[in-house]
């Protein structure tokens, strides 16, 4: 081994191990990774951002925006009304969801296939008074077994399609995944519609229902007429109350409620303040200021929703604005006028200070705001609401061209006429022309953590095997199973992929993996077409923890799982997964 193979193989190991502790976010890591390469020598300088110019990374870019234009249209909204019952036996709810999470996961951005489906898959559960746990989880992993059917499905079907074009002289055709990929996510999808959702943990199976009772938590107390506290602005009240670890959410006056934000505001004897602390702070906070509590028939808190509050129940999507932030800091309601009632996290309430509360993703936040803005602040925070959205959000006559356009570029691209990256960027342009998508709206929808991932990544994935370290690693794959079969080596290196990635970004998987997969195949004098298949198939299959996929972090917190939760329905299906895909690349795909 050579001083440039054994820096970076370092290189890599170092770059799976910050990927695996989570402590800095994976684009963070991509970058350091790339940086670390440059100054190890093994990256050249003049390429050291060609991976952003990369066919796989404009193609991931165009395929997001396509994915937003189809949803902005109401295609998506149309597919998902049509497709999802909302009674019957859990089999029947689990398997309609995943067919239709897995068709949209196929030609778009998985995250946002989810967060589509999930809503409706909630409403659909409360419903049928059942807990949104056993459907959210298998269509969670639905949505990343339909991603492996076509090229655009997942960002690592399109790295390997990439690969194979330097390796073997031509890319992965845009349906070329389906014969394997298909095959499994019908496999897949049959077995966690009819025995998978069993397999969830029981303690996971709670209603979260009474996730967020806010009785106790939230009060309503009157200012006398005589208060000496009268005639004060809502800022000196509130440093009172800020005291006592309270907040105030409003002030109702003669039916009307008066927003906390507006600090200019003064208070007046017969108001009501809706407060909100720990019932010992809410102790402290009225006895200090001497408030009045309502009779002990009174219903609780009665102005806390009208119509000009709503309260809702909304998820912090991955890479959310408010990710890793607190309330304070983003100044939620001082800003948003939005006011923060109770935050969940793997199932279990925070019974802490709310606004030092540190955001995650998966988070299920119950937030109050003014019913006619409340849905704008959540969008521009970063949060999806936990409630069925109606078909006819999209913009009238827009969802035909939306659909015509997608379907132009897929058939151009399937029939070879152009390549994958030259026939979405087209599409692109059609779509903002044809205003289905405004031209601000195309860049929001660009995932740019996963942009600067992968654009960083590839360099440091192309230095395994420009150092001949690929090579390396493959003979010592190779002399360490000197007796194991070609099928064997196949099935270690999809077991592989796997484990990998249910710790590691999948796209980072793939870039790691297929340099290797590749090595190892011509290093047995076989066809190196099968062993990318095993590698693309492998990263698409996170199924053992919540950190693996975007989409296992998303439905945490609606589904109240638990980080042990799971792995008694993924192991079994990444078992299937194996038992399926083997046989079907080998013939497919035969050595």
């Amino acid at each position: 081994m050579t001083v440039d193979q054994a820096l970076a193989i370092s290189l890599v190991i170092g770059a799976l191990g910050l990927f695996a502790w989570g402590r800095w976010r994976y684009d963070l890591v991509a970058l350091i990774a790339l940086a670390a390469g440059l100054a190890m020598g093994v990256v050249p300088a003049d390429q050291a951002f060609a991976g952003f110019g990369h066919p796989a990374v404009i193609t991931v870019v165009a395929v997001l925006i396509v994915s937003r234009a189809l949803t902005l249209s109401g295609a998506v909204d149309g597919l998902a009304k049509a497709t999802l019952p909302t009674a019957g036996p859990v089999w029947l709810q689990v398997g309609a969801l995943s067919i239709a999470v897995a068709m949209m996961s196929a030609f778009m951005n998985n995250v946002g296939a989810l967060a589509l489906i999930m809503p409706a898959a909630i409403a659909a559960a409360k419903k049928s008074e059942r807990s949104p746990s056993l459907i959210l989880m298998p269509i969670a992993f639905a949505s990343m077994l339909g991603g492996m059917i076509t090229l655009i499905g997942t960002p690592p079907n399109l790295l390997v399609a990439a690969y194979r074009a330097e390796a073997v002289g031509r890319p992965f055709a845009m349906f070329d995944f389906a014969p394997v990929g298909g095959v499994v996510a019908i496999v897949g999808i049959v077995f966690v519609a009819l025995v998978g959702w069993r397999l969830i943990p029981r303690g996971a199976r709670a209603d979260p229902k009474d996730r967020f009772d806010i009785a106790g938590y939230v009060m309503e107390a009157r200012l006398p007429d005589d208060s000496a506290h009268a005639g004060k602005s809502v800022g000196e009240i509130d440093a009172l109350l800020e005291k006592d670890d309270v907040d105030a959410l409003g002030i109702v006056r003669a039916k009307h409620e008066i927003p906390w934000s507006a600090t200019w505001e003064r208070v007046a004897g017969g108001d009501v303040l809706i407060l909100e602390g720990t019932p010992d702070a809410l102790k402290v906070a009225i006895d200090g200021l001497k408030l009045e509590l309502p009779a002990d028939d009174a219903p609780p808190a009665p102005h806390l929703e009208s119509e000009e509050m709503s309260i809702v129940e909304a998820v912090v999507m991955p890479r959310a604005l408010i990710d890793g932030l607190t309330a304070e800091e983003i100044r939620l309601r001082s800003r948003y006028d939005i006011s923060l009632l109770a935050v969940a996290r793997a199932g279990s309430r925070h019974r802490g200070r709310l606004k030092s509360f540190r955001f995650t993703a998966g988070d299920v936040l119950l937030l109050r705001g003014p019913t006619r803005q409340v849905n704008s602040a959540m969008s521009m925070l970063g949060l999806l609401p936990l409630a069925s959205r109606g078909v006819g959000l999209g913009r009238p006559g827009r969802a035909l061209a939306a659909v015509a356009i997608t379907l132009t570029a897929l058939v151009a691209s399937a029939l070879s006429l152009a390549p994958t990256a030259v026939c979405f960027l087209g599409a692109v342009i059609v779509l903002i022309l044809s205003r289905c998508i405004r031209l601000g709206e195309s860049y929001d929808a660009i995932d740019w953590p996963i942009v600067v991932l992968l654009g960083a990544m590839l360099p440091v994935g192309g230095a395994l095997e420009s150092t001949g370290a690929t090579k390396f690693l493959a003979d010592l794959f190779l002399s360490a199973g000197d007796r194991i079969s070609p099928i064997l080596m196949l099935a270690l290196v999809l077991i592989l992929t796997m484990t990998i990635s249910d710790i590691v970004n999948n796209a980072a998987t793939a870039v790691m993996m297929a340099p290797l997969a590749v090595g190892i195949a011509r290093g047995l004098e076989v066809n190196p077409d099968g062993f990318l298949m095993a590698v693309a198939i492998g990263a698409s299959c996170a199924f053992l923890t919540p950190i693996g996929h975007q989409n296992n972090t998303l439905v945490m917190g609606p589904g109240g799982y638990r980080f042990g939760d799971y792995w008694p329905m993924g192991l079994p299906l990444e078992i299937i997964v194996v038992a399926t895909a083997l046989p079907a690349i080998l013939v497919i795909w035969p050595l």
